[in-house]
């Protein structure tokens, strides 16, 4: 498994639970607002020493302390080892949260299928009209419609969510996501951090440019069990 780091402690990155968050290296996408480059693009990807090694030593010390491990990236669904990756973690007692863009629909199938992991949190890029503009590139629609509807019927919890980028997103694509995953029991919006992205150039990209979290939410609430807005503290 190709591991670029892992956070020892969270209380955030997996809800209810205490866990530790891990970070896979490499990403099928090229989001231009993803604040981390590192594990997204080859030529900034960090050293590898063994890390997969001192994560598992680092769980096995924290057995009885932490509850759950949230795996995600990058993009953790195109590890060619992430079934493994995740039983490893199961057969030590913890619960699992996998984070993914769904641009693997076969993956998530298995992982779905054989009840690995007990939350997953999917990113919900764009309105499918304008999906490839905000990924960084031609993305196949239909796997990521895919994924969402398995993740919607798999009895599994989950969530969606979706960073809010003035000048990447207008009020419309909400409009158009609300309708497409209609139904789901949660949905988020969350605010978008002006910091060091893949895309240099986003500063130009959203100055003058704001998108009213609030208001969207109120907009299309109505669509979701939960619908929620996340903000930078």
């Amino acid at each position: 498994m190709r591991i670029g780091g892992y956070q020892k402690l969270t209380l955030i990155d997996f809800p209810g639970t205490i866990a530790t968050t891990v970070f896979t290296v490499g990403c099928s996408f090229r989001c231009p607002f993803c604040h981390n480059p590192e594990l997204v693009i080859k030529s900034q990807f960090p050293a590898l020493n063994n890390l997969e090694e001192e994560f598992f030593d680092h769980l096995a010390k924290r057995k009885g302390k932490l509850e759950g491990v949230c795996i995600t990236g990058g993009e953790p669904t195109i590890q060619p080892d992430i079934i493994p990756f995740i039983k490893k973690i199961k057969e030590m007692g913890f619960k699992v949260k996998l984070d993914s863009n769904g641009t693997r629909p076969d993956v998530l199938r298995k992982i779905i299928k054989e009840k690995l992991v007990d939350f997953i949190a999917m990113d919900i890029k764009s309105s499918p009209e304008n999906y490839s503009k905000s990924v960084g590139l031609i993305v196949d629609i239909q796997r990521i419609k895919l994924s969402v509807k398995m993740i919607m019927n798999s009895g599994i919890a989950y969530e969606f969510r979706t960073t809010v980028v003035p000048g990447i997103h207008q009020e419309k694509d909400f409009e158009k996501i609300a309708k497409w995953i209609k139904g789901a029991k949660a949905y988020y919006l969350q605010e978008y951090r002006e910091m060091r992205t893949i895309d240099s150039n986003m500063k130009k990209i959203t100055k003058g440019k704001t998108l009213d979290l609030d208001k969207i939410k109120t907009n299309i609430e109505k669509s979701f069990d939960v619908c929620g807005v996340r903000k930078n503290n």
